[in-house]
């Protein structure tokens, strides 16, 4: 039986504690940065640590890939009374090729939650400046997504329109192949505080 993605986990929160302090070291850690000045300026128990953790993340991730552990959590999110269950890949592990599809399953279920919190709500597009955007712009985004993601604040809602590998859309290098619009819901003008 192989571990649960809960499982992996703790492992990894173990294992960083552990990293941190000091138990785990890489003696070649010096040699794997090419610039012999920036290696000397953090120091070889530092670059330890740092690859330590790296090499034992990596081991992770490919036992998520051979015995194919999701690397989706669940986390609830509350708005209005309201609830939804969001999927996410854990910023520690890796989407395996099924989680793609639980991430795109869940999408009428948080557009639901989004719609029905949102009315009479203005909407803003993020980027270098927040642009007012119009009901028919977010449901036209709506359409060309894949999958959606949800964040909430105390009286706004952030919904980020996604394509792609969602390992890499939130990275601008990734664009145009994966990336997300974020649409950000709110009865004035954004805080801006969960961007």
């Amino acid at each position: 039986m192989s571990y649960t993605t809960e499982q992996l986990i703790e492992i990894l929160d173990n294992e960083l504690r552990a990293t941190w302090k000091g138990e785990r070291i890489v003696m070649s850690s010096g040699d794997r940065i090419s610039n012999p000045v920036v290696a000397r300026a953090l120091g070889t128990e530092k670059l330890s640590k740092v690859f330590a953790y790296q090499d034992f993340r990596t081991q992770i991730h490919d036992y998520q890939r051979h015995h194919n552990v999701s690397g989706i959590i669940w986390r609830t999110c509350r708005f209005n009374d309201l609830t939804v269950q969001v999927p996410e890949i854990h910023g520690q592990l890796i989407p395996i090729d099924d989680d793609k599809q639980t991430l795109v399953e869940a999408k009428t279920a948080i557009l639901n939650f989004w719609y029905t919190n949102t009315h009479n709500m203005c909407f803003w597009l993020t980027g270098e400046a927040l642009k007012p955007i119009t009901t028919s712009d977010v449901e036209r985004l709506v359409r060309e997504a894949e999958w959606v993601e949800l964040d909430v604040g105390q009286t706004e809602l952030y919904l980020s329109l996604c394509w792609g590998t969602p390992q890499e859309c939130h990275y601008q290098w990734s664009w145009p192949d994966s990336w997300c619009e974020r649409v950000i819901a709110a009865n004035n003008t954004p805080t801006l505080t969960k961007v």
